[in-house]
C-alpha cells in the first residue's frame, strides 16, 4: 500500500504531509502510530481520504516523561478546536471535555485520541507521540438525521464543501502555536490554552477515543 505526499497543502516547515490514499482501510491514527514504531515519521501530519470524515494525525517526538508529555493531547485538542472554530459561521460555540470529545454548538462533531509505544512507564520519555483528530464532514449515509440527534456535521452546520485541506492546514498552523508556546513558557502555559474551549475543568484527560470513537465505524459516533 503506498502513501501519497499532498504537494498541495501549505503547512508549517516542521510538518511532512502524507494523504492516505482512499481505499486504504485504516484511519490517519493508525497509520502515524505504524509510521512512528518504525522511527521515521517524526512531524509527519497523515491525512485520511474518507469523504465523511475529516481525518488527521500527526507524529511527535516529545521530550519530556510521559506523565507529563501526554498533556500535549491537549494541545492538540485545542488546535482541532481552534482550526474548527476560524472556518465555522459566527456565534456557534466549540467546546472540548475531558474525554476528548468535540462538541460543535452542543452537539457531537468529532474529538482527538493520543498513542504511545507501549509499555511505556510514566516516568520514561517515550519514543513518539501520535496525537489525532476526526470531524465528521457528512452524515448523509447515516439516514434520517433524527436518529442521530447528538452528532452533527461540518456540512449540517453550513462549511464550505470540501473543507478538509483547509482544516488540515490550519489545525497545523494551530498546532505549531501551541508547541512553541509549550517550548518556550512549558506545558502548563501549553494547557492553559485549552481553558477557554473546556465546558469544565476535567478531574482526569482521558484520550483513549472512548468519549467519541466509534471503532465499528472507525470514525466519530454518530
Amino acid at each position: 500500500m503506498t502513501v501519497a505526499e499532498i504537494r498541495s497543502l501549505v503547512l508549517p516547515p516542521a510538518f511532512r504531509p502524507l494523504r492516505l490514499p482512499a481505499a486504504a482501510g485504516e484511519t490517519a491514527h493508525e497509520r502515524a502510530c505504524a509510521l512512528a514504531r518504525a522511527g521515521e515519521a517524526t512531524g509527519t501530519l497523515v491525512v485520511g481520504a474518507r469523504p465523511d470524515v475529516i481525518d488527521l494525525a500527526v507524529v511527535l517526538a516529545p521530550e519530556e516523561p510521559l506523565a507529563t508529555a501526554r498533556q500535549v493531547g491537549l494541545v492538540g485538542l485545542t488546535a482541532l478546536a481552534e482550526a474548527v472554530g476560524s472556518h465555522a459561521p459566527p456565534d456557534k460555540p466549540v467546546l472540548l471535555d475531558g474525554s476528548g470529545t468535540l462538541l460543535f454548538d452542543r452537539a457531537r462533531l468529532g474529538g482527538g485520541r493520543l498513542g504511545w509505544p507501549e509499555p511505556c512507564s510514566e516516568d520514561a520519555v517515550p519514543d513518539w507521540l501520535v496525537f489525532s483528530g476526526m470531524l465528521i464532514a457528512s452524515k448523509r449515509d447515516a439516514g434520517d438525521p433524527g436518529h442521530t440527534p447528538d452528532s452533527t456535521s461540518l456540512e449540517e452546520e453550513g462549511f464550505p464543501a470540501e473543507s478538509g485541506d483547509a482544516l488540515a492546514e490550519s489545525f497545523a498552523r494551530h498546532l505549531l502555536r501551541g508547541l512553541s508556546l509549550w517550548a518556550e513558557d512549558g506545558p502548563s502555559a501549553a494547557v492553559a490554552r485549552a481553558q477557554g474551549f473546556l465546558a469544565s475543568a476535567p478531574a482526569t484527560l482521558r484520550l483513549d477515543g472512548t468519549g467519541w470513537f466509534d471503532p465499528g465505524r472507525g470514525g466519530p459516533r454518530l
